[in-house]
C-alpha cells in the first residue's frame, strides 16, 4: 500500500456575523483548519486533521508547507501501513537510526508546535488508510473497544451572567446533555467577575447539571486560586486551564489548593509535555488535542499515561469532524477516557465537511464502526472554502 501523494489544504469557513461569539481569543469570524489527505497508488484515500491555533484561528500557510513540501514529501513512496516508523522519521529526522538502535528520541528541533501539529495530521490520515485497507475501525485497530458509547459534554458558554444559564440551558434542550461546559478567566475581566458566571449558571440549571469551567490558561496562579475559592459552593465537574500552559508548577499550586478537579493539556504536544504535568501532580484530567498533539499514535501513549498515573482523559475535541472522530476512536478503546467534548459554537468544519453526522442522544454519543475514521469527506465543501 504505497503512498503516492499527501496533500495539505488550509481551510477558512466565514462564520455569519449572528453566529459568531467573542472569547479571549478574540471575535471567531472564521472556522480555520488544514485537511491532510494521503491517496495510496491502491486508489484509497485517507484523511487527516491539523490545527495552526487551539481556538481554530490562525494562519495555515505553513502548516500546509510542513505537510505538502517537507514531512509528507519523505512519505511518497513508502508503505502507508508503517505507522509508527513513519512517526518515528517525522520526528527524530536524520537521526532516526539513533532513536530505534538506541531506543530514546533522538527529536528534530521542531519537537513541538506547528511540526507536531503537522505530524498529527498526517498520522490520522495513515490510520484512516489502514483501517480502510483492512475493513475495520481504527478502534479495533488499538485492541478493541472498552465501552460502545460515551457521555457527551455541551461546550460553549459564553454569555454574560444575566444569559448564561438561559445559554447552557438551550445545549441541553438540544441534545439532552447532563454537563456543560462555559468560558471563564481573562474576557471576563476578572476572577470575581467570572465567579458570578458560574453562581448564575448554578443558579439557573439546577443540581442536576454538571458544569465545566475553561479559562483558556488566562488566569495567573493567584486569579485562579481566588476564582477555586469563589466557586467553592458551585460543585465543579472541572476547572480548565486555569494558568498558561507553560506554568505547569503554577497548575500544581492550584490543584493543590483546591478540591475542583483540574484538566488541561489542549495546548501541549507529545507525551513528553503530558509526562510533565503527571511528574508535578499538576492536573487531574488530561485534555489532548489530536490535531494538535502528535495524532492517534502519540494519543495513545498518552492515554496509556493517564491510566499508569491515574489521571483521567477527555480529548480536547473542538475543532473539524475529522479530529472529532479521531478522538472518538481513542475515548473508545482507552480505559481512562470518560466523556467527550461536543462544540455548540457554530462549526460548518464539525457538520458540514462530511457527509456522516455525530448524533447526541440522552446526553451520549455512540462510537462509530465504520472502516477507519469512518467519514465521507464532501469535495464540493473544500473546493468552497480552500485558501488560495
Amino acid at each position: 500500500m504505497k503512498i503516492r501523494s499527501v496533500k495539505a489544504t488550509w481551510l477558512e469557513v466565514p462564520i455569519p456575523e449572528d453566529k459568531q461569539h467573542t472569547s479571549d481569543f478574540g471575535r471567531m469570524r472564521s472556522f480555520n483548519t488544514v485537511l491532510v489527505r494521503i491517496d495510496t497508488e491502491d486508489g484509497l484515500v485517507g484523511h487527516g486533521e491539523a490545527k495552526a491555533g487551539v481556538g481554530n484561528l490562525g494562519d495555515g500557510k505553513a502548516l500546509v508547507t510542513l505537510i505538502q513540501d517537507e514531512l509528507g514529501a519523505q512519505l511518497v513512496g513508502q508503505d502507508a501501513r508503517r505507522i509508527a516508523g513513519h512517526w518515528e522519521e517525522m520526528y527524530n529526522g536524520s537521526r532516526t537510526h539513533f532513536a530505534v538502535e538506541r531506543g530514546h528520541v533522538f527529536p528534530a528541533l521542531g519537537r513541538r508546535g506547528l511540526t507536531i501539529s503537522a505530524i498529527s495530521g498526517i498520522d490520522i490520515a495513515l490510520w484512516d488508510l489502514l483501517g480502510q485497507s483492512l475493513g475495520v475501525p481504527i478502534w479495533q485497530l488499538l485492541g478493541g473497544k472498552c465501552r460502545d458509547d460515551l457521555a457527551a459534554y455541551a461546550s460553549g458558554g459564553w454569555a454574560p451572567a444575566e444569559s448564561i444559564g438561559e445559554q447552557l440551558a438551550g445545549y441541553i434542550e438540544g441534545g439532552g446533555f447532563g454537563a456543560v461546559k462555559m468560558r471563564v478567566g481573562s474576557a471576563d475581566g476578572d476572577a470575581k467577575t467570572s465567579a458570578a458566571r458560574v453562581a448564575a449558571a448554578r443558579k439557573y440549571l439546577g443540581d442536576g447539571v454538571g458544569i465545566m469551567a475553561d479559562a483558556h490558561g488566562t488566569f495567573d496562579c493567584a486569579e485562579a486560586k481566588r476564582f477555586c475559592r469563589l466557586v467553592a459552593d458551585y460543585d465543579l465537574a472541572w476547572f480548565e486551564e486555569p494558568v498558561t500552559a507553560d506554568d505547569i508548577p503554577g497548575c500544581a499550586e492550584i490543584r493543590a489548593s483546591t478540591d475542583i478537579p483540574i484538566a488541561a493539556g489542549e495546548s501541549i504536544f507529545t507525551r513528553f509535555d503530558f509526562r510533565d504535568l503527571a511528574l508535578a501532580r499538576a492536573v487531574d484530567i488530561f485534555q489532548p488535542d489530536l490535531a494538535i498533539c502528535g495524532g492517534i499514535t502519540e494519543a495513545m501513549r498518552i492515554a496509556a499515561l493517564a491510566t499508569a498515573q491515574q489521571i483521567r482523559l477527555a480529548p480536547h475535541m473542538w475543532g473539524g469532524a475529522i479530529m472529532f472522530a479521531a478522538g472518538l476512536q481513542i475515548c473508545a478503546t482507552a480505559p481512562a477516557a470518560f466523556t467527550v467534548e461536543y462544540s455548540l459554537g457554530h462549526n460548518p468544519l464539525m457538520h458540514d465537511l462530511v457527509a456522516e453526522t455525530f448524533p447526541v442522544r440522552g446526553g451520549r454519543i455512540d462510537v462509530p464502526d465504520r472502516p477507519g475514521l469512518g467519514l465521507t469527506i464532501d469535495p464540493d465543501f473544500v473546493r468552497a472554502y480552500s485558501v488560495a
